[in-house]
Parts: C-alpha cells; sequence; structure tokens
C-alpha cells in the first residue's frame, strides 16, 4: 500500500493493521480516519481473519490527533472538537470494543493522547518495553478522550487515573503493566513475534466462545448479580449447540489438540 496511512495485512487467519504515518509518530489526521475505517470494513467482511492485530510504524504505536490539522489563523473561529469525536474518534472506539474477533494493540513505542486510549479499547495490550503511555490532553487544556474517563478509572482505579490525567506524566510501559493498564510488556524485538503468536491462537480457537467473553464481560461492570448469572446462562445454552464446544469436549476426553471450525 505504500505510503497509505493505514497497512493492511492478512495471513494465516490474522489480519494485522498498522498505523503508518510514521514521520509524525501515526497521529491522527482525517485521512488516516477513514483509511482505518476502511480496513476495519474490510477485515469484518473476511471470513477467514478469526483475530485482529493493531500496532505503528515506526518508534511510535499513535501519538494521539496530529494538532498540524488543526492550525487556525487568528482571525478563524475556534474549531469544534466534539465534531472530530462524533465523526471518527467515538466511532472507532466503539467500535474496536465491540469488534466481534479477539482485539490485541501491539504498542511498540510512545501512545499519546486517543492514541493511548483507542487502544484500551482492543481486548488485549502488549507494550514494548521501551514504549510509554501519555494521558497529554492537560497538557493543552483538554480532558481525555477516546474514551479515556471511562477506560481509565475501571482499569486502574480513580486516584491512579486522576493522577495521569492531570499531570500528564508518562507511564512507562512495565509501570503500566504492574498497575494493570495493559497485559503484558516485553521485550522490544520480541514484540511482534510474541504477539503475532497469540493473534494465531486466538485465529485457530472457537470464536463463538470469544465473542461471548467480550460480550459478557462488557455486561458484566452495569448488570446486576442475577442479571449476569440469567446472561452467563443463555451464554452456555447457546455456546453448548456449537460444533466448537463438541469439538473442544472430545478432544479433551480424547486427549488430543481440537480443531476448533469458528463461526
Amino acid at each position: 500500500m505504500g505510503d497509505a496511512p493505514i497497512k493492511l495485512d492478512i495471513e494465516n487467519g490474522v489480519a494485522l493493521v498498522t498505523l503508518n504515518r510514521p514521520e509524525a509518530l501515526n497521529s491522527f489526521t482525517a485521512d488516516m480516519h477513514r483509511a482505518l475505517a476502511t480496513a476495519l470494513d474490510n477485515v469484518e467482511a473476511d471470513k477467514s481473519v478469526r483475530a485482529l492485530v493493531i500496532t505503528g510504524a515506526g518508534r511510535g504505536f499513535c501519538a494521539g490527533q496530529d494538532l498540524n490539522e488543526r492550525q487556525r489563523s487568528p482571525n478563524d473561529p475556534p474549531p469544534d472538537l466534539g465534531e472530530t469525536l462524533d465523526k471518527y474518534y467515538n466511532p472507532l472506539v466503539r467500535r474496536l470494543y465491540s469488534f466481534p474477533l479477539p482485539t490485541i494493540a501491539a504498542v511498540n513505542g510512545v501512545a499519546a493522547g486517543a492514541g493511548a486510549n483507542f487502544a484500551l479499547s482492543c481486548d488485549l495490550l502488549f507494550a514494548a518495553r521501551s514504549a510509554k503511555f501519555i494521558q497529554a490532553f492537560s497538557k493543552i487544556g483538554l480532558s481525555p478522550d477516546a474514551g479515556g474517563t471511562w477506560f481509565l478509572p475501571r482499569l486502574i482505579g480513580r486516584s491512579k487515573a486522576l493522577g495521569l490525567a492531570l499531570t500528564a506524566e508518562p507511564l512507562m510501559a512495565e509501570d503500566a503493566e504492574r498497575i494493570g493498564l495493559i497485559w503484558k510488556v516485553v521485550d522490544d524485538d520480541a514484540l511482534m513475534d510474541i504477539v503475532m503468536k497469540i493473534a494465531r491462537q486466538f485465529a485457530a480457537g472457537p470464536t463463538a466462545g470469544f465473542r461471548k467473553i467480550k460480550e459478557n464481560l462488557a455486561k458484566g461492570g452495569a448488570n446486576s448479580l442475577d442479571a449476569q448469572l440469567d446472561l452467563e446462562r443463555d451464554s452456555q445454552r447457546e455456546l453448548g449447540l456449537t460444533h466448537d464446544y463438541m469439538e473442544g469436549t472430545t478432544a479433551f476426553l480424547e486427549k488430543r489438540k481440537p480443531v476448533f471450525k469458528g463461526e
């Protein structure tokens, strides 16, 4: 795809989406948002894809919004930042959070502002040891967006979330793992090998079960215990009718590796 702002590679059931503006630390422009939406459309339409990985080209994952795109002359009216969120960031976060397949963010470098927060909408976050997360909004008089004020307190608690948002201090990958913001930190040169290995495992797994795990955990934070127990019951009833459940239990009893078909 040359210098396209988004690269999409599909192999062995895994879609690899690469944010491809390394000269700008993969910061978002309108063109990049549109290209990413198209790439995700293609991923969802390709029935061979059973896992999604998102990473960045070069030395950064994503530096958030490209502020060069928001430059105004002194006489211009101020921009409507809410319009940008409505049009691009909020649909992206909603889409990734509810994506029907397992999603992995491979954070290869700095993830700042919306670049840090949209990554949190993925199911698993792996980070290179040199990576860092920055809630940079307060430095320019803004509050976190792209889901940051929703994800952060749920993942790391109110105190840590406020500290990161108010101070805009960088959080190194090892500390992000320690406080529960991400799943795992790995050596820089091993990041993509490890992430792609996990993605291929997901691609060979029971996708209906994965989808229900995502859906049920997403609903669990708002449901009462009674409602969640009912949801679990309904999910198990549905999953118990799938080929992959029968294959999984048969393979367990036969002491062999299961061969899942997916949805």
